[in-house]
């Protein structure tokens, strides 16, 4: 009986060591894999904060226009229910100061006093670059941005969303001049062009 169990007992110890050894290795691997897992998710999470960062740190030189636009139709101006009645005293001294018949006087009323609608979203872009800007009253209405020397040039037609001038265009311009705030913030074109 004795020589029965040695030899059982020699291969349970065997049986043991191996079953020892053998997960021994299996928590070496788990180790190793969560570390590997580990040290790939921190450099992944490097990366996006080094491109997050990039992003941030890339200075806009240039409007984009697609994040501005409303992506709203034109509307048909002949037929638009402007919310100035023509005859109304607003539209007649408009009218008089800019020497503009009454029509254009709604409908450049209308946009002007719609125009910060335009403007946020231009400058949400703009950040530090931006210095002034002006509604150009008079025959042509439209929305002049100044800003830094960094910034492109360029001008834009937008279509406005809000309902009251929704469908009507306001025309933008990037003038980068530096010209700052101590410019007549709505006034004739001819006038300030002289001034500047």
């Amino acid at each position: 009986m004795v020589k029965r169990l040695a030899p059982m007992l020699i291969i349970t110890i065997a049986g043991m060591a191996t079953t020892l050894t053998v997960s021994g290795c299996d928590n070496n691997s788990d180790t190793t894999i969560e570390s590997v897992a580990t040290e790939q998710t921190a450099t992944s999470l490097a990366d996006t904060e080094n491109s997050d960062s990039a992003e941030t740190d890339a200075k806009v030189t240039a409007i984009d226009w697609s994040k501005v636009d409303s992506g709203e139709p034109a509307a048909t101006v002949a037929d638009y229910e402007y919310p100035f009645a023509i005859d109304s005293q607003n539209v007649k001294n408009y009218a008089d100061y800019f020497k503009v018949d009454n029509a254009t006087a709604q409908h450049n009323l209308t946009i002007s006093t719609a125009s910060n609608e335009a403007l946020s979203k231009v400058l949400d872009q703009l950040d530090t670059s931006y210095t002034s800007h002006q509604v150009i009253d008079g025959k042509d209405a439209k929305l002049v941005i100044h800003t830094t020397a960094d910034i492109d040039a360029s001008s834009y037609d937008y279509v406005f969303a809000e309902p009251f001038a929704k469908g009507l265009i306001l025309p933008i311009e990037i003038v980068p001049d530096g010209v700052k705030s101590d410019i007549d913030v709505h006034g004739d074109y001819q006038e300030q062009e002289a001034s500047l």
